[in-house]
Order: structure tokens, then sequence, then C-alpha cells
């Protein structure tokens, strides 16, 4: 896991509250919804405005891509770190 997954990771932690959950327990391909880390749609929310605001990005809501973003930390990472090169 790079540093910018573990960032990811641990701002899913602190931004909805997974107080028995570490960084070690959400590895870059761990689907963040559904069988994975179990997310819902108000979580997906909660991360999307911590994520704008920790990296100064803008997420579209409305775009196509947005679910396939946040399939894993992996792909938001990829999603950051695009978004911070454009």
């Amino acid at each position: 896991m790079n540093a910018l997954q573990q960032d990811i990771a641990q701002l899913i932690i602190d931004t909805l509250n997974l107080e028995d959950v570490t960084v070690a327990d959400i590895p870059p391909d761990l689907p963040l919804f559904g069988e994975g880390l179990g997310l819902d749609s108000v979580d997906a929310l909660e991360l999307a405005l911590a994520l704008q605001k920790r990296y100064d990005i803008r997420i579209a809501s409305d775009s196509k891509d947005a679910r396939q973003h946040f399939t894993t930390v992996a792909t938001l990472a990829a999603f950051v770190h695009a978004q911070q090169g454009a």
C-alpha cells in the first residue's frame, strides 16, 4: 500500500468513525461497498466531501464514472492522483 492509499484508508476510518477498523484492515483492493467494507450511499457522500476538502479536488456527483472511482482504496487513490495532476 502506497502513502496515498494509506492516507485515504485513514481518511475513511476518521470520516466514517470506524472505531474498530485500522488501515491494515482496508487493503487497497477491498471493495468499499457491499460485501467488502460495507459502506452505503450516505458514507459515499461523506467520504466524497472529505476527499474534496483534504485533496482540494472536485468530484462530480452526476458523473457516470464516480461510482467506479469509489470501488476500492486503490481506485480512489488513482482518481485523487489524476485529479491533482490535472
